[in-house]
């Protein structure tokens, strides 16, 4: 009898959540429909265990139709979305329209596999065209994208 009422006491002094490995990390998500896409994504921005910032805007518009979903550094998805951003608006210029969603998909998927050595960034890219309309492609941190 004593033995439990030791183990409860032992128990109560160091709770289960002291122990367990905590899990932290970004949560993000597209869903293509019929009519476009819908995604979302949490807002904290974390350095190890501590929140940096808690109303950091993770959903990066590429143009008025195709967004993308950053997780991983916050520099180096910042710095990629930038270029796709740059790329994306040339491109249009060229094509005299917007790009499709996959070609800027394809931006990210480029830019994210010439320097997976350096980066440390997932991505999901995800938008509307008039060719396939909705459609979610995950780029993951080692370059390679994947529609969803």
């Amino acid at each position: 009898m004593a033995t439990s009422f030791n183990n409860e006491i032992l128990s109560l002094a160091h709770p289960d959540w002291l122990t367990t490995e905590h899990s932290m990390g970004t949560s993000i998500m597209a869903v293509s429909f019929d009519g476009g896409v819908v995604m979302g994504a949490d807002s904290r921005t974390t350095t190890g265990s501590y929140i940096a910032n808690r109303v950091s805007d993770k959903i990066t518009p590429i143009t008025d139709k195709v967004y993308c979903c950053r997780s991983g550094s916050a520099a180096d998805t910042q710095a990629i979305s930038d270029y796709v951003r740059y790329y994306t608006a040339q491109h249009a210029i060229e094509l005299g329209e917007e790009p499709r969603v996959k070609t800027i998909a394809s931006l990210f998927r480029e830019i994210c596999y010439a320097n997976k050595a350096n980066l440390m960034a997932g991505i999901i890219c995800a938008g509307w065209d008039a060719y396939r309309g909705g459609q979610v492609f995950n780029i993951t941190l080692g370059g390679s994208c994947v529609q969803q």
